[in-house]
């Protein structure tokens, strides 16, 4: 055996350890999977609401509101998890700067594409780019112990509950979560209280780092697993998996509308689900059914909601339309 040769040998017996710890884990590619799964079935039903196959408003309220804060959060809680995995015990400037440009890159794409799209609601903010946010805050939870990064996932979630302010009631500051104004988008994921999920996957990385790494060298039985192996693939790609399945689900749901159109939907349930939606945005704690009938009841008695319908009628302009809703609002808080 040459020199070369036997200096190979010992250098990879040196390096193996490393490489079982930057191993992939099956179980968490998996579990990413099933996150890129549950999103693509509420952009499913989505895009069904979108060409109005489904009730307007409904991926925004009710159970399908949940459920997409809860897939929000579980990416969240992954990549927080996966970069404790990834930088821990050692800082790997060059993978995270890797890493970070894929994320950053994309989620500037995704902004561009959407503001082409639609303009009035394009994703400025969206959950790819808290990810990039969160992951430059949380470099500096990686020597930190446990404990710090779940307070501050705490005080994270709170943050938005007490400290709302006009200051930050400007574009610029739209990212920071703190704005007394909900701006419109279709993705809106800022930084607070959304930051939580991901400090709370640093801290349970860190926690069970020990038990992660070993199993992280046994990941060819958890692959044979018929259910994992498609999921793990899944989350092995997923940003491009990300990227691309909107594109695809909406394009199958516009040539099915070609072909059999969805039935028009009545306006006033229309009107209704989309005034719901858009209160619950602006203030989730709001009673939004009473302010939309309220709303839709004076509409309708000056004479005013077809109009409305129709489009003739600015919203964010017309006097009328403030007094109704100040009117509403008025009588909703006394209980009218």
């Amino acid at each position: 055996m040459s020199e070369n040769t036997a200096t190979t040998v010992t250098e990879t017996r040196r390096a193996s350890p490393e490489t079982k710890k930057r191993h992939r884990i099956a179980l968490l590619d998996a579990l990413r999977g099933s996150a890129l799964v549950a999103m693509a079935i509420y952009h499913f039903v989505w895009d069904l609401e979108f060409f109005g196959y489904v009730a307007a408003g409904t991926a925004a309220t009710g159970g399908w509101r949940l459920f997409a804060r809860l897939i929000a959060s579980s990416f969240l809680f992954l990549a927080g998890y996966s970069l404790v995995l990834g930088q821990r015990p050692n800082f790997r400037p060059r993978a995270f700067a890797r890493r970070f440009v894929k994320i950053a890159g994309a989620a500037l794409l995704i902004s561009v594409a959407t503001w082409f799209a639609i303009p009035n609601s394009f994703i400025f903010f969206g959950i790819l780019h808290s990810i990039a946010a969160a992951s430059l805050v949380g470099l500096l939870f990686l020597p930190l112990p446990a404990i710090v990064s779940f307070v501050a996932a705490a005080a994270a979630f709170a943050a938005p509950l007490y400290l709302r302010s006009a200051i930050f009631d400007v574009p610029l500051l739209w990212w920071v979560g703190l704005s007394e104004t909900i701006p419109r988008s279709n993705d809106y994921v800022p930084l607070l209280p959304w930051l939580a999920p991901f400090l709370i996957g640093i801290g349970t990385a860190k926690l069970l780092h020990p038990l992660l790494v070993n199993r992280g060298t046994s990941t060819k039985r958890e692959e044979s697993n018929l259910w994992i192996r498609p999921l793990a693939f899944g989350g092995r790609h997923s940003l491009a998996i990300y990227l691309a399945h909107q594109p695809l689900l909406i394009g199958l749901v516009y040539l099915v509308a070609q072909i059999a159109p969805a039935a028009a939907p009545d306006p006033e349930q229309a009107y209704r689900a989309n005034c719901v939606a858009a209160c619950n945005r602006a203030d989730p704690t709001a009673p939004c059914e009473a302010f939309c009938g309220c709303t839709l009841d004076r509409l309708k008695e000056q004479s005013l909601f077809q109009d409305l319908n129709m489009g003739k009628i600015d919203v964010n302009t017309d006097e009328r339309i403030a007094r109704i809703a100040r009117q509403c609002t008025m009588d909703v808080q006394s209980g009218d």
